[in-house]
């Protein structure tokens, strides 16, 4: 990753709201301690962990909270607490939270949906913007921070992520601290993936394109291993002899070619039965993890031959 753009309190919330957006509760207790180790305050979290229920649910929200209170009795409450929001405004919670709508976004909210379904409307403007976002001891440039996080590693919410990296940015947020928040949360989404991360791929790094994280699974009789690869990372052109492979895909988007033919895209779910002696290579798209699992077909005298890298004229072609 490149050089940092958010401070280590931003890098730290954004951690935390995607593990909570996740579900993954190891991830969302690591990345607290590493936030109070940073800076952050009980506070902050409280109030980032609260409004995850707005975009990923209650259930979400109260686990992630539980584990923050179960956390904080473990260190003793030594943790800093951090400033306490103000009383809510006086007035109509409706009138009020849609002035903040307003601003937050930079214009009117509306549309056929809104229509269609005024209720939703309601209790976005009353309670989200007009409960929530009128909590004044977390900018709404940090809450758009968190946003985002959440979102990126929801699936099919991308309607939604988009809108929100424009509100973040009308709100202060640059494009490059965006770029950096969607890397940061979508890493928390690939390190959950179901046979773990495994470790940085350094044996095999020089038949690679960027990094790559190899967990074994098992070697006995059939070799069986989880591969995830960061965003545009591939595997150079290659050969198995005699024996094939098989990639069972776990996670994000990534891409399959042989030689001579269109690339694949591939999702999870996808299979790709590889037999021996084509050439071909497989790898990560440029805006997702991707992770899949590698099984051996065993064959006596079986060999791999590694040839050359997948240029980027070639890479940078697909979508």
């Amino acid at each position: 990753m490149a050089e940092s753009v958010l401070t280590k309190e931003e890098a730290a919330i954004v951690r935390v709201s995607a593990n909570a957006a996740l579900g993954n509760q190891n991830g969302v207790k690591e990345s607290l301690i590493k936030g109070f180790d940073d800076g952050v305050s009980i506070n902050t979290f409280k109030e980032i962990l609260v409004q995850t229920y707005a975009y990923c649910g209650f259930p979400r929200s109260l686990n992630a909270l539980s584990t923050l209170m179960a956390l904080e009795q473990e260190r003793g409450n030594r943790d800093n607490i951090g400033l306490k929001a103000g009383a809510k405004p006086a007035g109509d919670a409706l009138e009020y939270g849609t002035k903040n709508q307003t601003k937050l976004v930079g214009a009117e909210v509306k549309g056929p949906l809104f229509d269609f379904a005024p209720q939703i409307d309601e209790y976005l403007k009353a309670h989200l913007f007009g409960d929530i976002f009128a909590r004044e001891n977390v900018s709404w440039k940090t809450r758009e921070m968190a946003t985002v996080g959440m979102l990126a590693v929801r699936e099919g919410v991308e309607s939604q992520l988009q809108s929100h990296i424009g509100i973040a940015k009308h709100n202060g947020v640059t494009d490059a601290q965006i770029e950096e928040i969607l890397d940061l949360a979508r890493f928390e989404k690939a390190k959950n993936v179901l046979f773990g991360f495994g470790e940085l791929n350094t044996a095999y790094a020089k038949y690679f394109i960027g990094n790559s994280y190899l967990q074994p699974l098992t070697s006995d009789g059939v070799a069986i291993a989880n591969v995830t690869f960061e965003p545009k990372c591939r595997n150079n052109w290659h050969i198995h002899h005699k024996g094939g492979q098989i990639l069972l895909v776990v996670s994000g988007r990534g891409w399959y070619q042989e030689w001579g033919k269109e690339p694949q895209e591939l999702k999870a779910g996808d299979v790709v039965n590889i037999a021996p002696e084509v050439k071909h290579w497989h790898g990560a798209a440029k805006d997702s993890w991707f992770t899949h699992i590698a099984i051996a077909v065993p064959a006596e005298g079986s060999s791999n031959e590694w040839l050359e890298p997948v240029s980027d004229e070639e890479y940078n072609k697909l979508k």
